[in-house]
């Protein structure tokens, strides 16, 4: 990416999540629980679909701490088996609050800007969360000065942007919201994913020297549902310029 097209890109942010109908307002959290809870036989196809993201982004190796940024309802946990301490940044702490997980849990702070800059992991981490964040830049740029030398940052996301994620999620969950509440999924899709695969791919690069993506089902980005990015050797002169700021999350 040009210099001025990645400037303008950091310039976006922090970005705005549209507001939500009253309709939708009314079923976020429900619908946001179930939908990561997987007790529905969709939900269930879905979260099936998503374990690529969660083998991709664990750890096969001893990793001593570890940071998950966006844990949501901890349903990442059983996958990281080989780590001493696993701690999170978590907003919606309903989420989290009653998942037998959270006993795994070190500490779990609200937002990772709570974390101590002088806190350091092997590993961050991020499932299906980036997409959500409004001060991406400043949050990819922190999380380079947390990790140890030799640490990674590593983020399973969908294919925002791409063709066949429009079609799937449309025809999936968006064919059910339209015949269970009348309502169009897309205004929630659109509350909620304020970041599309290209700019958070872009966003990592930018701060990251080493950068390497993985896809599914194809590798490319309009026929995947997901990717992987795995991130190393921070540029840390350019994240100390966005680390310290918190911006709008």
């Amino acid at each position: 990416m040009a210099q001025t097209d990645i400037t303008e890109l950091l310039a976006s942010y922090p970005r705005a999540h549209p507001p939500l109908s009253p309709e939708w307002q009314k079923i976020y959290v429900e619908t946001y629980k179930s939908s990561r809870d997987g007790k529905t036989l969709l939900y269930k196809l879905t979260q099936k679909l998503e374990s690529w993201m969660h083998h991709s982004v664990a750890s096969k190796s001893h990793i001593p701490r570890l940071l998950e940024i966006g844990a949501g309802t901890l349903n990442h946990v059983p996958y990281e088996t080989q780590t001493d301490q696993y701690d999170i940044a978590e907003p919606f702490s309903e989420l989290f609050a009653d998942k037998p997980n959270l006993k795994s849990i070190h500490t779990a702070y609200g937002d990772l800007f709570d974390v101590p800059l002088e806190n350091r992991y092997d590993r961050i981490i991020s499932i299906a969360a980036l997409e959500h964040i409004t001060n991406l830049p400043n949050v990819v740029a922190r999380s380079g000065l947390m990790l140890n030398e030799g640490g990674e940052f590593r983020a399973g996301i969908p294919s925002e942007g791409g063709f066949l994620w429009g079609l799937s999620w449309r025809a999936s969950v968006g064919l059910m919201a339209r015949l269970k509440y009348g309502l169009d999924y897309g205004e929630l899709m659109r509350h909620e994913h304020v970041s599309t695969a290209p700019d958070i791919i872009a966003v990592v690069r930018h701060f990251y020297r080493n950068c390497t993506i993985t896809r599914f089902p194809t590798p490319l980005h309009s026929l995947s549902l997901y990717a992987c990015i795995r991130a190393s050797d921070p540029d840390l002169e350019r994240c100390e310029q966005f680390a310290n700021q918190a911006g709008d999350a």
